[in-house]
C-alpha cells in the first residue's frame, strides 16, 4: 500500500429530500449515477434521521413523528476541476436543495496503480 498525503481536493455535499425525484427516479440515485458516469472518485449517500430545511419543516425518523421525506446528503470528493464539472451537471437536476463545496486534503491509500492514476490527474490539471 502507498499513501499520498498532499493532494488538494474538493468535497461536494448535496442536501436534498428523500422524496425528490428526477425523471421518475429518486434524485439521490440519479445524482450518484451521474457522478459514476463522470468518473468521480466516489460518492456516498447519507440518510438523515432528523433535520429541517429552508421551509423549517422538521423531518424525523422518530416513530411518533414518522416523516416520509427524510434529509439526504450526497458526498463526493475529487480533484477540483472534476467537482466543478459535477456541479454543472447536477445543478439542473435539483429543484429544491443546496450544494456546498469545501477544500479537503486527501490521504490517498491504495495500490501503486491507483496512486499513479491520481498523480496523472494532478499533472493533467496543472497543464
Amino acid at each position: 500500500m502507498v499513501e499520498v498525503e498532499h493532494w488538494n481536493a474538493l468535497r461536494l455535499k448535496v442536501y436534498i429530500g428523500e422524496n425528490d425525484r428526477f425523471k421518475g427516479k429518486p434524485l439521490y440515485k440519479a445524482i450518484v449515477e451521474k457522478f459514476r458516469e463522470m468518473g468521480i472518485a466516489g460518492a456516498t449517500v447519507y440518510r438523515g434521521i432528523y433535520g429541517f430545511g429552508k421551509k423549517s419543516n422538521v423531518h424525523s425518523a422518530d416513530v411518533m413523528r414518522l416523516s416520509t421525506d427524510l434529509p439526504i446528503v450526497i458526498e463526493a470528493v475529487d480533484r477540483g476541476y472534476k467537482i466543478e464539472e459535477a456541479i454543472c451537471e447536477i445543478r439542473p437536476m435539483i429543484k429544491d436543495g443546496m450544494i456546498t463545496v469545501e477544500p479537503v486534503i486527501v490521504v490517498w491509500v491504495g495500490t501503486s496503480e491507483e496512486v499513479r492514476k491520481f498523480e496523472g490527474d494532478a499533472i493533467r490539471e496543472l497543464q
